[in-house]
């Protein structure tokens, strides 16, 4: 009876050390440290969606021309339609009008529907009429430009002031408004 169990002992002893000698414990440590070649290979992957000098241009069925250029973008990895960018003008050539100009720091571009919100220092040039502000959402297919937050109208001798400014680029009808009904749009006129 003893021998039986001195087997088992023996048995198990001898699947152990098998078991620790040709096991690859390492893949399973749960305080594994990171090498920096594991580091490397991290960034190469992170870093592969990342595009230097940016353009996408763009023309509408009705002969609009749209253009962006970024110093750099990402590549959204949840949804590859989206980029971000970084250093952003973008120009808009509409049909049997002038040009407008577009510069922000950062911007989200979809390069399906070639919606592009445009954020940070937003600048919007269109001959002699400048806008500034913070958050543009502009749609080349609504034909569609929303400019909020700290919203600057500068024209000639005129400033405004809103929350913000809607401007319709086919028809060139804006709406200027506040968003709170008792503030009032400040207009001043040199």
């Amino acid at each position: 009876m003893k021998k039986k169990i001195f087997i088992k002992i023996f048995l198990i002893f001898i699947i152990i050390i098998v078991l620790l000698i040709f096991f690859p414990w390492k893949k399973f440590s749960l305080n594994k440290e990171v090498s920096t070649e594991d580091v490397r290979k991290i960034n190469e992957i992170y870093s592969s969606n990342i595009i230097k000098d940016v353009n996408y241009e763009v023309q509408d069925k009705n002969g609009n021309e749209y253009s962006i250029y970024a110093e750099l973008g990402e590549i959204d990895i949840n949804n590859r339609d989206v980029i971000f960018l970084n250093g952003i003008k973008a120009f808009i050539k509409l049909k049997n009008s002038n040009d407008i100009q577009i510069n922000s720091d950062f911007g989200k571009y979809n390069i399906n529907t070639y919606e592009t919100i445009f954020s940070k220092n937003v600048v919007i040039i269109y001959l002699n009429h400048k806008i500034t502000g913070e958050y543009l959402d502009f749609s080349v297919l609504k034909n569609l430009m929303i400019i909020s937050r700290n919203v600057i109208y500068q024209s000639f001798n005129n400033t405004l002031k809103a929350d913000v400014i809607e401007i319709d680029t086919k028809t060139k009808d804006a709406k200027i408004f506040m968003y709170k009904n008792d503030n009032k749009i400040n207009i001043k006129s040199n």
